[in-house]
């Protein structure tokens, strides 16, 4: 699927589902939409077989369920294993995002949550271990997400107003 495939009533049911997948029914869709209820479900079921929704998962504040630190660590691997490198990184204990970076000296970005200084050094002494060299840390204040405002079909009407 490409980005021409998806059509405005594609884009609204992203959107709703990154707003709250977990309270938002097909119906509520459905009526943002203006299609029927069986048509979000068959819409959502697609998106999901052709791995533009890749999953649901809660969005859990860090800090209130016992790790106050976020980290940020921008690593360096080398080229030919970085990709190989990030499902290992994933597998570490306390390490919850990595991203591979094209640009820059720093090609990996580890995202790291810990309860302790002590924590973040054993991430960056395994991540030493596997050939990766940890080039800066930086700790994370707050973390917020929002919807990609590019799927709200609401907010673009408006706009074309």
């Amino acid at each position: 699927m490409s980005g021409e495939d998806i059509d405005d009533v594609d884009r609204a049911i992203l959107y709703a589902l990154q707003e709250d997948a977990r309270n938002m029914s097909s119906g509520d869709i459905a009526k943002r939409t203006g299609t029927s209820d069986s048509t979000v479900r068959k819409r959502i079921q697609r998106l999901e077989s052709e791995g533009v929704v890749k999953g649901y998962s809660a969005s859990v504040d860090y800090q209130k369920s016992g790790y106050p630190l976020r980290m940020l660590l921008y690593c360096t691997a080398s080229i030919p294993k970085r990709g190989e490198l990030v499902p290992e990184i994933l597998k570490m204990d306390g390490v919850v995002a990595v991203q591979e970076l094209v640009t820059g000296e720093q090609n990996l970005l580890v995202t790291a949550v810990c309860e302790t200084d002590d924590d973040i050094t054993a991430i960056a002494q395994e991540l030493l271990d596997m050939g990766v060299t940890v080039a800066d840390e930086v700790l994370v204040r707050t973390h917020e997400t929002t919807p990609f405002g590019e799927f709200d079909a609401e907010r673009h009407a408006e706009n074309d107003s």
